[in-house]
């Protein structure tokens, strides 16, 4: 066993005139998790390319089990112990769990005929260890997008590998999926493998992580271990922030301001069979940011999609600034003024090949081209309005959205919605996947909104976010809304205990 699986020296890329990596040096030492750290368009993701054989760097030296490679393919780098846990499984959707696992792990040879059953249960022995219940037989793209995550890591975990990768892990799955996805961490560890863990969530790191490489501008600014010999924190939160940024950030969460005014939404006793959804009776006011907690499954979304007529409600009445109103479909909730950022931002809030311009558009086209006559000088004028406003950092509205970090498509995802004016804004995981930064950027941009007098719903899985965004926290489980808390005096405990909460009780709706 060498000392170091993997060393970087001095590695350099460019793509044309953008200098990706400018001389980054990173080391793996056997039974080490070494985090990498960075904003959005740090470099991580080229990094990782290089370390994969997916790129080939424009200088440097790369060292693999203590020996110097060059012309690194991506065969080469699963032959030398290197394997990838992406943060978008890259799954064969029309085959099985098994038959993936199986093409990913087994030899091909010629004329090779295909022992099912083997194949079958090696598949079966690996989902166990991870402690996944997925069937072995079950097609993929039958499965949830944490499902299919865990598939990836039984993947890696069957291929022996050395150096694993993972990408953003834990971005889609559940709280009991992460316990099972740490449980894998350690035991590659303990293994002598080495873990390179890329996260956004700073408590992962600190849980997980035994030295941490924080890349800025393609540079590799530090490398520091997180604990000491006997143990003791050497890195504090405020500290990894300003290496990753470059700058103090003082507040994340930036404080509450003004006094919620009139009611804009109220729901009594809404439900929707198809969705789960019963009985649920909330109100939210202007200038008012009403926090949805739960854990994944208590109809969080589902509510959402429920208000923008995804799945329109079937029982109970809904009420906008004292209207009852009635909502069918997307077109209609957009008419009433209710806008709705989804969570998956690269399937439903971006068009990745599209301009900004047209993306942030998209929504406003009868305003913006009364009698269907394109103004395009109109358009571009609207998009860097709110480039602008919402510090969008491109190089100008005819850039497409496939070329921005996942913090400024968030930004232009919620310019859209921006842009036809609502009264009611839906937010749906608005800051997951995005960088400290950016995130920073988003809960401003967000609390901007609501002291302007926007009523925001903002859904979030981050229990940090919802308890300093809300101005009150509305507690789901089940379909159920079980508990409304205070901002200002809920706790994790609180919400926590509420989520988990056995027998759900509908509070009265003077209660909100």
């Amino acid at each position: 066993m060498h000392d170091v699986l993997l060393k970087l020296s001095g590695v350099t890329k460019s793509f044309g005139a953008v200098r990706a990596l400018k001389g980054v040096s990173f080391e793996l030492h056997p039974g080490e998790v070494h985090a990498l750290l960075g904003e959005n368009g740090a470099g991580k993701s080229t990094l990782i390319k290089v370390i994969t054989g997916a790129h080939t760097p424009d200088g440097g030296l790369l060292e693999i089990g203590g020996k110097a490679v060059e012309n690194l393919t991506p065969e080469h780098a699963r032959t030398l112990g290197v394997a990838c846990i992406y943060q978008q499984p890259a799954l064969f959707p029309e085959l099985s769990v098994s038959e993936n696992i199986g093409l990913r792990l087994e030899k091909p040879g010629v004329f090779q005929r295909v022992d099912w059953k083997a194949r079958r249960q090696n598949a079966a022995a690996l989902l166990k260890r991870i402690g996944a219940a997925i069937d072995p037989d079950a097609v993929v793209k039958s499965l949830s997008m944490p499902e299919q995550q865990l598939v990836e890591i039984a993947c890696a975990l069957g291929s022996g590998a050395r150096t694993v990768i993972m990408d953003e892990p834990t971005a889609s799955l559940t709280r009991s999926e992460q316990e099972l996805l740490f449980g894998v961490v350690r035991e590659l560890r303990a293994s002598g493998a080495g873990v390179i863990y890329i996260s956004h969530r700073l408590e992962e790191i600190f849980a997980l992580a035994d030295r941490v490489t924080v890349l800025r501008d393609g540079e590799s600014i530090a490398a520091r271990p997180v604990r000491d010999a006997d143990g003791q924190m050497q890195l504090s939160e405020e500290e990894l922030i300003r290496l990753m940024v470059g700058r103090p950030v003082a507040a994340i969460y930036p404080p509450r301001e003004g006094t919620p005014g009139a009611t804009v939404l109220e729901l009594d006793s809404v439900g929707c069979a198809v969705a789960g959804i019963r009985g649920i009776s909330l109100r939210v006011r202007a200038g008012e940011i009403l926090g949805l907690a739960g854990l994944v499954g208590a109809g969080r979304t589902e509510l959402a999609r429920i208000l923008f007529g995804l799945t329109p409600a079937d029982s109970g009445r809904i009420r906008l600034e004292n209207q009852e109103v009635r909502i069918d479909s997307p077109r209609q909730a957009v008419e009433l003024g209710i806008a709705y950022v989804p969570e998956d931002r690269r399937r439903h809030g971006v068009i990745l090949q599209m301009a900004i311009a047209e993306n942030i558009t998209m929504a406003v086209h009868p305003r913006l081209f009364p009698g269907g006559a394109l103004r395009f000088g109109a358009e571009r004028a609207l998009a860097l309005e709110y480039m602008e406003r919402l510090g969008i950092k491109a190089y100008g509205p005819e850039a497409p959205g496939g070329s921005l970090s996942g913090g400024n498509q968030q930004k232009v995802a919620l310019a859209r919605w921006l842009a036809t004016k609502p009264r009611l804004l839906i937010l749906d995981e608005p800051t997951q996947g995005v960088d400290v930064g950016a995130k920073s950027e988003i809960h401003r941009i967000i609390r901007s909104l609501a002291a302007e007098g926007l009523a925001v719903l903002m859904i979030s899985s981050d229990l940090p976010e919802i308890l300093g965004m809300s101005d009150r926290i509305a507690v789901l489980r089940g379909g159920r809304l079980v508990q409304t808390l205070e901002g200002a005096e809920a706790s994790a405990d609180a919400v926590m205990a509420a989520a988990l909460r056995d027998q759900p009780a509908q509070p009265p709706l003077s209660a909100h």
